[in-house]
């Protein structure tokens, strides 16, 4: 079953042929993937949590004069940024992205699920942990807020890891042959 906007996006790429072949992979349609919807739906999430966390600061700024402390800026910036922008962009590059090649013994469904559970703790944890920070200065949250950026770094190392082969042409490179600059 399709989705209603998929619908509407199938019908524009049924009018204009070329964005159809640029920006659908045939085989796929619009399906969306279990993985692509967990990354997209957490990236929401996080969205959530770190506007929430934002107005509050801004609230505390604005009406009562307290500036956010540094772990708070950071947990906002974590939960906004890495929470939102980069699961939406890994989720959304999982999706699009011409599918892997028969050869690629990079790519694997398993290694993105572990990208995911690895990641999706670890940013949680560090998004809490820094709140926690903010008022507690125990070395043991400092700890929890190294593991948890360590964790993060690795498992983003291997979501492009794996990701990697699935970079490339898919005809452009003969368009581009043919003079036409995109």
């Amino acid at each position: 079953p399709t989705h209603a906007g998929c619908r509407v996006f199938a019908r524009f790429c049924r009018d204009f042929p070329y964005t159809a072949r640029t920006l659908v992979a045939p085989s796929r349609g619009c399906q969306m993937f279990t993985m692509v919807r967990y990354f997209i739906k957490t990236a929401i999430c996080f969205l959530i949590a770190g506007l929430t966390l934002g107005t509050i600061l801004m609230i505390r700024r604005e009406l009562f004069g307290r500036y956010a402390a540094g772990p708070l800026l950071s947990a906002h910036t974590h939960a906004v940024l890495l929470g939102f922008g980069l699961y939406l962009i890994m989720g959304v590059a999982l999706w699009m992205f011409p599918k892997p090649a028969k050869d690629d013994r990079r790519y694997s469904p398993g290694r993105i699920k572990t990208v995911y559970w690895l990641l999706t703790p670890a940013t949680a944890v560090r998004f809490i942990a820094e709140i926690v920070r903010a008022g507690v200065d125990s070395h043991w949250v400092r700890w929890v807020v190294v593991i948890a950026g360590m964790i993060q770094f690795a498992a983003i190392a291997l979501y492009f890891y794996t990701m990697w082969g699935r970079v490339r042409s898919v005809g452009s490179h003969l368009r581009e042959a043919k003079g036409e600059r995109f």
